[in-house]
């Protein structure tokens, strides 16, 4: 995958079709008219604006925007880190309310705690959680065997790259077994060929595991990747404007994404629709 910014299709695209989802109709997650504001000295900013989705069980969809447009706000305020200002959440029928424990978040700057070795860094939540010792090690060896990364288990975080880092990250988010994981832009601080790499990793443990994932990304390559369905957002106030169909075959490791026709015409119509918004897609 690479940045939208290269290998842009310049004309404009029809709407794909919508064919039903790969995914079953189980909604796991309601989000319902949801508005959000910002008050600052110099003005209010609205950040969502009676946004609504149904999120379904087990299935990875990407959430689409330019800079300000309300992606992040709105995993935050899935994930209990912000309270919205009106509108509701519900996790499996259950009103959200605050930090749920059902839910883990991988942020973009990972902040392991380097006086604490790898595997420390990954039973961090499960530690919160009051879970014995003894299993918190079990099931933090478990996921960093899954990111293969059980060699470094003992090691101070570090002494690992960037990427490497995120897949500590990344096992920390899964070692309580969410039944939501919330991604933001967890590859945007790394090069390109680790993270086409880290990628493939999320890819594959997805499909292992099942786990239902909201995924934010600037990156239309990297949604059409990952996603069963991409979420699309403008700003001013931010609005989930449209939810597209990703129905491209899987594993999509199997072959070259990019140069699929179907690829092609998604792209093409995803940046042409955020293209429409504030300044260029990021």
């Amino acid at each position: 995958m690479s940045d939208v910014t290269t290998g842009f299709v310049a004309t404009a695209a029809a709407a794909p079709s919508k064919p039903s989802s790969v995914v079953g109709n189980d909604v796991i997650l309601k989000i319902e008219k949801v508005c959000k504001t910002f008050a600052t000295v110099e003005r209010v900013v609205h950040a969502l604006d009676r946004v609504s989705l149904e999120v379904r069980r087990g299935e990875f969809i990407s959430l689409v925007g330019i800079s300000g447009c309300g992606k992040t706000t709105l995993l935050r305020i899935v994930d209990g880190l912000e309270s919205p200002d009106s509108g509701g959440l519900w996790l499996d029928g259950v009103k959200l309310e605050g930090v749920s424990r059902e839910m883990s978040y991988v942020f973009q700057d990972i902040n392991l705690l380097p006086w604490r070795s790898v595997v420390e860094n990954v039973a961090l939540g499960l530690e919160v959680r009051g879970v014995p010792k003894a299993e918190r090690r079990e099931r933090a060896m478990e996921v960093l065997d899954m990111v293969g990364l059980a060699a470094v288990a003992k090691s101070p975080p570090y002494t690992l790259s960037g990427g490497m880092q995120q897949r500590v990250g990344v096992a920390r988010a899964l070692a309580v077994r969410p039944k939501v994981l919330l991604m933001d832009e967890p590859f945007g601080q790394l090069d390109n060929f680790t993270r086409e790499a880290l990628q493939v990793e999320i890819a594959n443990l997805w499909a292992k595991l099942g786990t239902t994932i909201m995924f934010v990304t600037h990156d239309v390559d990297e949604a059409i990747f990952l996603s069963d369905r991409i979420g699309l957002f403008q700003p001013g106030p931010g609005r989930l404007t449209e939810v597209l169909d990703v129905d491209l075959p899987r594993p999509r490791t199997d072959y070259d994404v990019r140069a699929h026709p179907r690829a092609i015409e998604l792209r093409a119509y995803i940046t042409e629709h955020l293209r429409g918004a504030r300044g260029p897609v990021q």
